[in-house]
């Protein structure tokens, strides 16, 4: 019978696996008491022989055989051969436990699907069970040495009442060489669907749920057999077993007691019991011991399944669970704690001491100071948190002991920020379109005809934003800005007047005129981007005065390209290709597009 010791280690205390040692039944010393009788036996009859019955000479040949098992003794990798065996016997164990068919599951769904309360409902539900449970049983007669014994022919099934006569005759006259256990589930699934088509299983979905109960009970059946037909190579148990008790030969010569005389390294005391040896033969052979008694539980030692005990638990309660607990179902009332939104079972006196608050994290016993709770209203203060915090990877008070230095950010006069769009120095005023920078002091109000910058509005805060202060700078990996942004294919504009539409673009400027926001093809209004920036602008036929087109002071924009020298079509082209380029700087960040250092041509 499988020995079970928890409650013994429940609590662990002082000498609570000593008391383990003193048990006799199922025992390393109950195993192991025969190997180690023999053992020291032969290890004492060497002892006897080297020192009253040899002579001088074959003292002295005996202590060199002795010296020399000794040393190569221990090349021997007992301990790793002996380890990854026992490991796999261990799991291989566990996982034959856990393939044990239990037919609970299947008993729940066979009494609350197939109803009734008739003889013929009470007997479709028990014998359904039976099936099940033979199964099993005809399963456990292939593996188990204790059931075989138990049920030895089939004739004993019937007699114990687990398989009638008409369903043996069936059984031996099926023409089958191999093992039957699954006879009695296909029983099983022709039963159930009898009972569904006479209307006592009541859908097709209930059906479906008995029947994958029942092939999951037969898979564990399958394992248990595949399990006991393949087992680990002999190969590898022969491998262990010849290496530890070959080493342990050759100890019974290598780790004599020789004669301290003699002067030999390691015998400078004369022992007559070799402690350690007796010990290193307790583990070794023990652990062998383990693994062979481990190897099939199904066997008939202390700690093999009781298969036996599996048969009459399981038949009792699966027949249990759909005949008697048929439709059994207690007073339903309510409870002790009907009216209770927090019901709080008593505790004896016993277990008062474990009544334990509620465990509500472990962040929410930090204690902050006062000081510290208020909001910050200053966003530049955060801002500057920010920064320190994200100089270094390093902690604050370990950066101060390693010396390592903060980044100090430039900062301006007029802002707390540099503004990303600053120009080079000795760069041309002309090398930036008009409307990416302010004319003087950004701070002085323009009356000019150039378009006007407000702090509070969102493209300016975006491009006088830096790098350093954008989301995700300090979390993702920066990567150069190509120069030439891919090509975007867009729709051409159609031919005619274009609605002004300031949501289009977040980078166009407004447009100033006595009439309020003009259309971009107004004659004399219309703003021409630098041809250092956008040389396609450039190419021949466009127009004579194209080419030496730049960006002087703001005031003498409306006298650069009078309309009077435009030849026919110059005023749409040129419309349609500022119309291009308003919509491919629409799409791309342009502090990106300035970092590069110039814009390229987009492929329309």
């Amino acid at each position: 019978m499988t020995v079970t010791y928890s409650r013994r280690v429940a609590d662990a205390g002082l000498g609570t696996f000593s008391h383990l040692l003193l048990r006799w039944k199922g025992s390393i010393y109950k195993l192991l008491w025969r190997e180690l009788i023999i053992f020291t036996t032969l290890y004492y009859s060497f002892s006897i022989i080297y020192r009253f019955v040899l002579n001088e000479g074959q003292k002295r040949l005996f202590e060199k055989l002795a010296i020399y098992c000794d040393r190569y003794a221990e090349l021997i990798p007992v301990s790793f051969v002996l380890g990854f065996y026992v490991t796999l016997v261990v799991s291989r164990w566990w996982g034959q436990f856990e393939s044990v068919p239990w037919p609970d599951r299947l008993g729940a769904l066979v009494g609350a699907h197939i109803r009734g309360t008739d003889e013929i409902a009470r007997l479709t539900r028990r014998t359904l069970m039976r099936y099940a449970n033979l199964s099993g049983v005809l399963i456990y007669r292939s593996v188990s040495t204790a059931v075989y014994k138990r049920f030895p022919t089939m004739k004993h099934l019937v007699q114990a009442g687990l398989m009638t006569a008409e369903e043996h005759r069936q059984l031996e006259e099926l023409p089958s060489p191999h093992n039957k256990f699954w006879v009695p589930c296909m029983w099983f699934v022709n039963l159930a669907l009898r009972a569904r088509t006479e209307g006592r299983i009541n859908n097709d979905v209930a059906l479906s749920a008995i029947l994958n109960e029942l092939n999951t009970l037969r898979t564990q059946c399958m394992k248990l057999y595949s399990y006991d037909w393949i087992s680990l190579p002999l190969v590898y148990t022969q491998v262990v077993t010849v290496a530890v008790y070959s080493f342990f030969l050759a100890c019974l010569i290598g780790r004599q007691f020789l004669d301290p005389a003699q002067g030999y390294a390691g015998h400078d005391i004369d022992f007559y019991l070799p402690v350690f040896t007796l010990l290193q033969f307790f583990f070794y052979v023990g652990w062998l011991k383990v693994a062979e008694q481990l190897i099939n539980p199904f066997g008939e030692d202390d700690d093999d399944f009781e298969t036996n005990y599996l048969v009459d638990r399981n038949l009792q309660v699966s027949l249990l669970s759909v005949d008697e607990m048929y439709d059994t179902i207690p007073l339903v009332e309510r409870d002790k704690y009907w009216n209770e939104s927090e019901p709080q079972p008593p505790y004896t006196a016993a277990s008062a001491e474990h009544r334990k608050p509620s465990f509500m994290g472990s962040a929410l016993d930090i204690s902050v100071p006062k000081e510290e709770m208020e909001f910050q209203s200053n966003l530049e203060q955060i801002k500057e948190h920010e920064e320190a915090n994200h100089s270094t990877p390093l902690l604050g008070g370990l950066s101060r002991l390693l010396g390592v230095q903060s980044p100090v950010f430039p900062r301006s006069s007029t802002s707390s920020r540099v503004s990303l769009l600053r120009r080079r120095p000795g760069a041309p005023f002309s090398r930036f379109p008009l409307f990416l920078h302010s004319e003087g002091d950004p701070s002085t109000p323009s009356h000019g005809p150039g378009p006007r910058h407000d702090s509070s509005h969102p493209d300016y805060a975006f491009s006088s934003m830096p790098l350093y202060e954008r989301s995700g700078f300090y979390s993702c990996p920066q990567t150069p800005i190509h120069c030439v942004p891919p090509a975007m294919p867009r729709p051409r504009p159609t031919r005619g007047t274009y609605a002004w539409d300031r949501s289009s673009s977040s980078l166009a400027p407004p447009m100033v005129g006595s009439g309020g926001l003009l259309p971009p093809d107004t004659p004399g209004h219309m703003l021409h981007p630098p041809s250092s920036a956008f040389p396609w602008l450039s190419e021949e036929g466009e127009g004579p005065c194209v080419p030496a087109f730049s960006f002087p002071d703001p005031g003498n924009l409306p006298e650069l390209c009078p309309i009077s020298k435009l030849r026919p079509g110059q005023g749409l082209l040129s419309s349609v290709n500022l119309r291009r380029t308003h919509i491919f700087l629409s799409d791309w960040s342009v502090p990106a597009l300035l970092t590069s250092g110039s814009l390229s041509r987009p492929s329309i």
